[in-house]
């Protein structure tokens, strides 16, 4: 490790996480200005009053103020904010899809009989993810063609129909217009589902080829070359189920010998995408053969329309077609979810000695209950479209018969939930909280007794949720499949389906309704607000961090275009021999950040290497990405890059932080008044821990983990103070940022004696009132209170 010089200075470059961050609020500035970036990706720094960029606030280390450059890279520009960001909420169960292919488990070792083995399942396993994603496409397609073509064109427009009586005449008595009524939204909603999937952010600097040696974290992130492949499936399979959908559907072929023929080629195209989505020929499906197919799917579309015209009294094909699709889904779905159990099992070896707070999650299974979450929710968000739009009518209409077991099952879905809900957060919290009381570990972070009842409640939910609310999700989900396969049975086996569950269908109507409504009205306030629409943010933050793989239509990517840019911006820095550069990530921001810093520890030299660092801030990365991503982000790649960094990987977490529990230490127990973990170590490996020392803001440092006081402990000059649990909100406020910024430096170092913390040095130190925070006793007389380096007060009137 090179010695700090006189000239050193610390460049800290902070990554944002989830919801559309401010500039303002990443850089805790009244004020921020561009100092680089393309206008989508932004790097930002403070500003002065004339909005040029200012020097951030010096760092305390090595017993003097060490000079700090504060950067920040902005990315919430391309998950929120306008109408077309707004439209990707439509495409959540694709982006569903989509996640579960990053969920599948590890292959095994490779030249092994287990890794063969588990080569042949995982490969099957992504050939019905790319079907079953193909099979949303056209089911979506197919739903909106019940609204467009079947109830608004047929039923609706019909001559003699009192629905929607302000429509003009001629558009009931002019066949054609009909027609184009019917099919333009469907087209509309093809074009805007390529518009996404051709949608790319733009890297302003090159990412090399994928790097040979050992494995890094986040390796897999990478671009998929068989996108375009896949991207002209979808559009072919969505352009023929429409003109299928004209004809009478795919179960009955039409007696005119013109119709018959078009039948019959767009039932070959819809056939030959399923087939080339479960193997895409990369090679052989080039860019002829693409744009060939593509002008055949809408020469198909358009002689359809042209024989269906006039429109038939009743569209009788979308029955048909929604059952067909949904009946081929649920195949796909139930094949995936037996293949998928010996690929979770030949994979336990490399996860079996893990913690059990470190395993994946159901068993590395977790990529079948996603992939079926995908599927309800596609299939209840075209019901509740269209089970919406006939109540908005109000008039009789017709609705597809396999829409009442859909309302049924939401309804039965919403009860689950529901139950399952209040016996979590209505009896186990409060068990818990009860059972345990206050921690010991509340107590040696809360000296005062009020707090440690505030502190001991939020942890008490905060854990809960960390460990169970995965296990809701799971259940409803399981739960919501077998009662979709349960009624399909009794439907279609028995004929009808008990009177005692009807009930349940007008509670799935409310549900559906809801859905519907509260999707369109998220897209419309994120249309015309921006800053309206961050919980949209946070949903699309998401779902957006992952590469297109299974599905096409899905957000672009911003990792691949964060990552790279990230790092050529910390090694524009690092090529400075006295700078010290310190990526500081909050959420999902500490993902990039450690993913980054993985593959800049690879390829940097020594020199370099020695002066990057990594700071995550309420970071899921342990309990969440670690576990539903296993192969994205193993266990000893994680630990691994610890070594590499020779510790300077620091995590700030709250037990009282849902979200962001710890980082690098697990298994914690107090004993004999200190807190002891394993965690990661030095060298690479994983073993126990020093036994945390408290350092003078109260957090125990254990490891690389910070655990911070929520709420603060009492104020200190020159830094924000924030009062109240702040659980995953006021990271940057703590001044124990600081303090783990100076140690992922390499100027500070873990288990010595803590310096006092000031913002800047005081002239004189020694007088009362100057360095230390001031508070009024019971009694109103004003106190200097003083942190010792055990975190306790000694006060001075």
């Amino acid at each position: 490790m090179p010695l700090p010089g006189p000239d050193t200075r610390v460049v800290e470059l902070r990554v944002p996480g989830l919801i559309g961050t401010s500039g303002e609020a990443l850089l805790d500035s009244v004020g921020v200005v561009d100092v680089a970036g393309d206008g989508v990706g932004r790097v930002i720094r403070p500003s002065d009053r004339l909005r040029r960029p200012a020097p951030g606030p010096v760092l305390q280390a090595l017993g003097r103020a060490i000079p700090r450059t504060l950067e920040g890279y902005l990315w919430s520009g391309m998950t929120s904010g306008g109408a077309a960001k707004a439209a990707w909420a439509l495409l959540f169960p694709f982006s569903l899809a989509n996640v579960a292919f990053w969920m599948l488990p590890p292959a095994g070792p490779a030249g092994t009989a287990r890794g063969r083995a588990a080569a042949v399942f995982g490969r099957a396993c992504r050939v019905l993810l790319r079907m079953a994603a193909l099979l949303l496409t056209m089911l979506l397609v197919s739903q909106l063609a019940v609204v467009s073509l079947d109830l608004l064109a047929t039923q609706c427009l019909a001559a003699g129909s009192r629905c929607l009586s302000a429509a003009p005449s001629w558009l009931r008595e002019f066949p054609p217009a009909r027609t184009l009524v019917g099919v333009l939204p469907l087209l509309l909603l093809v074009y805007v589902l390529h518009r996404v999937s051709i949608k790319e952010w733009a890297v302003t600097t090159e990412e090399g080829p994928p790097r040979t040696g050992p494995a890094l974290p986040g390796d897999e992130l990478r671009s998929n070359r068989g996108t375009p492949v896949l991207r002209c499936l979808h559009l072919v399979g969505a352009l023929a189920i429409i003109a299928l959908l004209l004809l009478g559907g795919p179960l009955r072929v039409p007696g005119a010998v013109p119709a018959a023929g078009v039948w019959w080629a767009a039932l070959s195209l819809a056939l030959i995408t399923l087939v080339a989505a479960a193997a895409p020929m990369y090679r052989v499906i080039g860019r002829v053969v693409r744009g060939t197919l593509l002008t055949l799917a809408l020469a198909t579309v358009t002689a359809a329309a042209v024989l269906a015209t006039p429109l038939p009294p009743t569209l009788d094909g979308t029955d048909a077609t929604v059952e067909g699709i949904g009946a081929a889904l649920v195949v796909v779905c139930a094949l995936f979810f037996v293949l998928l159990a010996p690929a979770a099992l030949l994979a336990r070896p490399s996860w079996s000695g893990l913690p059990r707070r470190l395993r994946p999650w159901a068993g590395g299974w977790l990529a079948a209950p996603v992939l079926a979450l995908a599927g309800l929710l596609g299939g209840g968000f075209g019901a509740g479209l269209a089970v919406a739009g006939e109540r908005l009518v109000g008039q009789d209409l017709r609705l597809p018969e396999s829409y009442e077991l859909i309302t049924m099952l939401w309804g039965g879905g919403l009860a689950v939930a529901a139950a399952l809900g209040l016996l979590g957060f209505a009896v186990a919290v409060p068990l818990r909280r009860i059972r345990r009381g206050v921690p010991e570990v509340v107590r040696m972070l809360q000296p005062d007794e009020c707090d440690q009842e505030k502190a001991a409640s939020a942890w008490a939910r905060s854990s809960w949720e960390r460990r169970h609310l995965h296990r809701i999700v799971l259940a409803v989900a399981v739960a919501m499949s077998g009662g979709a396969a349960a009624l399909v049975v009794v439907r279609y086996g028995f004929g009808a389906v008990p009177s005692w569950l009807m009930p349940l269908s007008g509670v799935g109507v409310l549900t559906l309704g809801a859905l519907a409504a509260g999707l369109l009205r998220v897209i419309y306030t994120a249309a015309t607000g921006p800053e309206r629409s961050r919980h949209l943010g946070a949903l699309a933050d998401l779902v957006s961090f992952w590469p297109r793989a299974s599905h096409p239509v899905v957000p672009p990517c911003y990792a691949l275009k964060v990552m790279p840019e990230l790092a050529a911006r910390a090694r524009e820095h690092l090529a400075e021999p006295n700078t010290r550069v310190v990526l500081a990530g909050y959420h999902l921001g500490g993902l990039l950040a450690v993913i980054t810093a993985g593959r800049l520890a690879a390829d940097l030299s020594e020199d370099e290497r020695e002066r990057l660092g990594v700071l995550t801030a309420g970071s899921p990365l342990q309990w969440g990405y670690q576990r539903a991503f296993p192969s994205v982000l193993p266990h000893e790649t994680l630990a691994g890059l610890f070594g590499r960094l020779d510790g300077r990987w620091r995590g700030l977490c709250r037990g009282t932080d849902t979200f962001g529990g710890g980082a690098t230490t697990w298994r914690h127990q107090v004993a004999a008044g200190r807190l002891l973990g394993v965690g990661y170590l030095v060298d690479g490996k994983v073993g126990p821990v020093t036994p945390a020392v408290q350092g003078p803001t109260g957090a125990l440092v254990l490891g690389g983990d910070h655990w911070l006081p929520d709420p603060m402990r009492a104020p200190m000059v020159g830094r924000r103070w924030v009062a109240g649990v702040r659980r995953h909100a006021d990271y940057v406020a703590d001044p124990e940022w600081d303090r783990a910024v100076a140690m992922a430096a390499g100027l500070e170092t873990p288990g010595r004696p803590p310096r006092p913390l000031a913002e800047q040095v005081p002239l004189f130190g020694d007088l009362p009132g100057l360095g230390r925070p001031r508070r009024r006793t019971a009694s109103g007389v004003a106190t200097d209170t003083q942190q010792d380096e055990n975190g306790s007060a000694t006060e001075h009137q």
